[in-house]
């Protein structure tokens, strides 16, 4: 085996899980496990570590359904601006961890440091370091050091990215929960700084549960004696599993409210309900600073506080990317609750779009403006989420037919090509995909929703629906911006911004 990046990528498919074993385990209803711990804490052994040697990076962990992964982002982009720069040479920090999951167009992108991705080069460093060490641990035992000696996928990207951190030297990383909490492999963290949990709703039934109060449950598992905790107004359901937990571990859980400062502020994320994830930040970022920094903290943080905020990039979510008379709107919301949120968003941007013009004029502005859905989601229930969005959409534009096209496909990148491997995922049926059996349920289920008034496609690729939108531009769109949502999964936004970058879909 080489040792190159692609080498690494490589290797690292191989320990997904098939679309096989995915399928058995929904059926089978089998949900985490108090054993996922131990199994992760002697996966971390095996590889040299105990899991109190990662208090030396200060862990800030964060958990939730919704916006963990946002809220990640703005804690990482507020502490990044107390790094060395020639207005600050005694600075607090010099590198600062970000853990966060899925990625969208590379691998890499989950484990950053000061928010960059690793490059290829260190992220082929620590992946073979780590592996190296796994199968010696098994060949030292006696064990066959086939895929066997190595955790599962997420697993060892856990390790890993822990590993590079103590490796790097980071000051803190901001460490985001894959799934739950309680048993996730991220929860090998022992002594956490702080700890987040944003807001939560139904996801991962099968293994979280098919209640918010199960699914609170879980999420509060990353609480920890000694560690300041805080989350963001829950259902009440929630609330009360929350505040239970914290009692249990003697933790002492705060609510924070949106911030009115925050409210002032152009954040770089810009939808609205972004708002309550960057006011948890914000207290997820003070309540470490005070905790480690202090006496050090300069008279008013403040403009730093603003400059990071304002200056987070993630991309994928609730962005816009502009090219020749094309608005993209890209939100990778794969949830009943992300979706809704996903399309107030964009009924924002149409909203907006239609101000200028008159009542009259906008109100048949509105029928003939170009509005495209691009679509999918493998697999979860994705005519329910293609449902929410559509009422969603229809209530907030009092709108009938909120798109007047619609183009569902796969979540393969190229047509010719097909996936890059960064992309790959096997935990999805190939000859579903291949005989487009979701995208055809969906196309069908949306000519139910909007009785057939709509153009609806259906193709192959992420290229091929990206190529038929800017045919549609071409043939249709003369003197006006096609408006083009582009949601139901992080595989497909990704993939997305992989065809755009590569000038392909042309």
């Amino acid at each position: 085996m080489g040792r190159t990046y692609s080498d690494a990528v490589t290797a690292l498919n191989t320990l997904q899980a098939n679309s096989a074993v995915i399928e058995s385990v929904r059926k089978a209803g089998t949900s985490l496990n108090s054993q996922a711990i131990p199994e992760m804490i002697e996966w971390c052994r095996r590889a040299g570590y105990e899991p109190a040697d990662f208090d030396k990076f200060k862990p800030i962990h964060i958990a939730g359904t919704k916006g963990k992964g946002s809220t990640s982002a703005f804690v990482s982009s507020i502490l990044t601006q107390f790094l060395p720069s020639s207005a600050q040479p005694n600075a607090l920090f010099h590198k600062i961890g970000l853990y966060t999951s899925p990625h969208l167009r590379f691998v890499r992108e989950r484990i950053r440091i000061n928010n960059e991705p690793l490059s290829e080069r260190l992220f082929a460093k620590y992946f073979f370091e780590v592996w190296d060490k796994l199968e010696e641990s098994a060949r030292t035992k006696g064990e066959p050091i086939d895929k066997t000696a190595k955790p599962s996928y997420f697993r060892f990207l856990t390790l890993m990215a822990f590993h590079t951190y103590i490796r790097e030297g980071v000051d803190t990383a901001i460490i985001e929960c894959g799934i739950g909490g309680e048993y996730d492999s991220t929860n090998v963290i022992v002594h956490p700084s702080v700890t987040g949990i944003t807001s939560l709703g139904i996801d991962h039934v099968q293994l979280l549960g098919k209640t918010i109060e199960e699914i609170a449950w879980h999420k509060a598992g990353i609480m920890k004696e000694g560690a300041p905790a805080f989350t963001v107004p829950q259902l009440p359901a929630a609330q009360a599993v929350l505040k239970e937990r914290a009692k249990e571990r003697s933790v002492e859980l705060r609510t924070v409210q949106e911030n009115p400062f925050v409210a002032g502020i152009e954040l770089g994320l810009e939808a609205p309900f972004q708002r309550s994830n960057a006011s948890l930040a914000v207290k997820l970022a003070m309540a470490y600073l005070r905790k480690h920094h202090g006496p050090k903290l300069v008279a008013n943080p403040l403009a730093k506080f603003v400059r990071g905020l304002e200056r987070v990039r993630w991309p994928g979510r609730c962005e816009t990317r502009r090219e020749d008379g094309i608005a993209w709107h890209l939100d990778s919301g794969h949830t009943l609750e992300s979706i809704k949120l996903a399309a107030s968003w964009f009924a924002g941007h149409i909203s907006r779009s239609l101000q200028p013009e008159s009542s009259s004029t906008k109100q048949a502005t509105s029928k003939r403006q170009i509005r495209v859905l691009l679509f999918n989601q493998q697999t979860r229930d994705a005519p329910a989420l293609a449902r929410a969005l559509y009422s969603t959409l229809r209530a907030a534009l009092k709108d009938e037919q909120p798109f007047s096209h619609v183009v569902f496909c796969t979540n393969l990148t190229f047509k010719d090509e097909g996936y890059r491997p960064d992309l790959i995922s096997i935990n999805t049926d190939r000859e579903k995909v291949e005989a487009l059996k979701v995208q055809k349920g969906l196309r069908d289920a949306w000519k139910e929703l909007d009785g057939g008034s709509g153009e609806v496609e259906v193709k192959g690729s992420i290229e091929e629906a990206v190529e038929w939108v800017r045919g549609l531009k071409a043939e249709e769109g003369e003197g006006e911006e096609v408006l083009v949502l582009v949601t139901g999964s992080s595989h497909l936004v990704g993939g997305f911004l992989e065809v755009l970058e590569s000038g392909k879909g042309a």
